[in-house]
C-alpha cells in the first residue's frame, strides 16, 4: 500500500492536528495555481493521504492493512473487489454521504454565556451597565473569508467548486458511484491561496470589546438575559451567536430577598413598643416613616406597601415587611430599677402566672433559618 504517512510527512501516531497542519502546508505548495503542472500528480497523492488519514475510520481501516481509497481495496477490503460494507452502508442508507453541494465557509458561531454580580438596588429598579466581553469578532484585515489582503478564494481544482468527489467501485452487485467531501478543499468548494496573516484563514479573531447590559427589574439570581447576535463570530466571519448574561446578585447587609418581598428587623427599645413611636427606616426609597403602635409585641410583622423589588417583565413592586425586635433593658440603675417595679405592682405583675403556648416561628425567622441552612 501506498505509505500515506510518509506522503503528509507525519509519524504515524500524528494527532488530528497535526495531519490537517502538515496537509494545509503541502496543499499550498503543491497547488496547481503555484507548483504548475509539475506539482499537479504530488497534489492528488496528498489529497488522497489526507482523505484517508484525516477521517478516523478510513484511517483506523488503513492502519490495520486496508486502503479505503484503492480501486482494489488493499488486503483484505472486505469482498467484491474492493467494495466493504462501510461502502455498502454508504450507497443504500446514505451513512457519512456527502452533501449535494460545496458547504458554506461562513458557519454561525457558538453562543456565549458570561455572569454579572450586581447589587440589590439594581435588581430592585433595574441598571444600565457595561461590559467587557472576550469573545470572537470578524477579522478586521480579510473581513471574513480567510484570505491576505489583495487575494481571493478560488475555485477548488480537484472537485472544480463542488465540494465533493465521487468515484466508481465494483462490487457484487455491479457498479457503484459514492460520493464523499473533497479532501482537497475539505467540501467547501474553494481554497484560499494565501492565508490572512492575522486570522490564519479562520476568518475570525478575538478581541475584547464593550457592551451596554439593560437590567430589567426584578432580575435574581439565576436570571439569564439574551443579547442577541453578540456571541462568538463563525468560521469564515459568520453570523455571530447569542451571548447571555447570567445574573448573581450580591447578599445586602440589611435586606433579606424573598421572592419580590424584601425583609428586615427592627430593634427599638421596650418603651418604644409599649407606648408606641415614630421612627425613621432607611430603605432602598430613602428614609422611610414607620409607625409603632402603642403595645407592638416583639416578632410583630409592619408592612411597607410597594417598597420592595420591581417585579420582572411586569408593573409594580413587593413589598418590605419590617420585623420588630423588642429589647429588654440591662444595667438598670436603682432609679429605673424602682421604676419596673412600681409598674409591676400597678399592673400586678411581680409574680406573673406563667403561660405556655405553642411555638410559632415568625416569618423572618424561619426565613432566616432557611438562609442559614438550619
Amino acid at each position: 500500500m501506498t505509505d500515506y504517512y510518509e506522503i503528509l510527512g507525519v509519524p504515524r501516531d500524528a494527532s488530528a492536528e497535526q495531519i490537517k497542519k502538515s496537509y494545509r502546508k503541502l496543499a499550498r505548495e503543491l497547488h496547481p495555481d503555484v507548483a504548475g503542472e509539475a506539482g499537479e500528480e504530488r497534489f492528488k497523492d496528498v489529497a488522497r493521504a489526507y482523505e484517508v488519514l484525516s477521517n478516523p475510520d478510513k484511517r483506523q481501516q488503513y492502519d490495520m492493512g486496508v486502503d479505503p481509497s484503492s480501486p482494489s481495496g488493499g488486503a483484505g477490503a472486505g469482498f467484491g473487489n474492493g467494495f466493504g460494507f462501510q461502502d455498502i452502508f454508504e450507497t443504500f442508507f446514505g451513512g457519512g454521504g456527502a452533501p449535494a453541494g460545496p458547504v458554506p465557509r461562513a458557519r454561525r458561531g457558538q453562543d456565549a454565556l458570561v455572569r454579572m454580580d450586581i447589587d440589590l438596588a439594581e435588581a430592585a429598579f433595574g441598571a444600565k451597565r457595561e461590559l467587557q466581553v472576550d469573545t470572537a469578532v470578524v477579522c478586521g484585515t480579510c473581513g471574513g473569508n480567510g484570505c491576505r489582503p489583495g487575494t481571493d478564494l478560488k475555485t477548488c481544482e480537484v472537485c472544480h467548486g463542488r465540494g465533493n468527489v465521487q468515484r466508481v467501485a465494483r462490487s457484487f452487485l455491479g457498479q457503484v458511484m459514492t460520493t464523499a467531501p473533497c479532501a482537497a478543499c475539505q467540501g467547501f468548494g474553494t481554497v484560499i491561496p494565501e492565508l490572512c496573516a492575522d486570522c490564519s484563514g479562520e476568518g475570525r479573531v478575538r478581541s475584547r470589546r464593550t457592551l451596554t447590559v439593560n437590567v430589567p427589574a426584578g432580575v435574581d439570581t439565576g436570571t439569564r438575559i439574551k443579547l442577541t447576535s453578540q456571541g462568538e463570530v463563525g468560521p469564515g466571519g459568520g453570523p455571530a451567536g447569542d451571548l447571555y448574561v447570567e445574573i448573581r446578585e450580591k447578599p445586602h447587609e440589611t435586606f433579606v430577598r424573598r421572592g419580590d418581598d424584601l425583609h428586615c428587623t427592627l430593634q427599638v427599645p421596650m418603651t418604644a413598643a409599649a407606648l408606641g413611636t415614630v421612627l425613621d427606616l432607611e430603605t432602598l426609597d430613602g428614609e422611610q416613616e414607620i409607625d409603632l403602635r402603642p403595645g407592638t409585641q416583639p416578632g410583630q410583622v409592619v408592612t411597607l406597601k410597594g417598597l420592595g423589588v420591581g417585579h420582572l417583565h411586569a408593573g409594580g413592586r413587593g413589598d418590605l415587611n419590617v420585623h420588630v425586635d423588642v429589647q429588654v433593658p440591662t444595667g438598670l440603675d436603682e432609679e429605673q430599677t424602682d421604676l419596673l417595679r412600681s409598674l409591676a405592682t400597678m399592673r400586678g405583675e411581680e409574680r406573673p402566672e406563667p403561660r405556655l403556648t405553642a411555638a410559632h416561628p415568625g416569618v423572618f425567622s424561619r426565613l432566616r433559618d432557611k438562609l442559614s441552612g438550619r
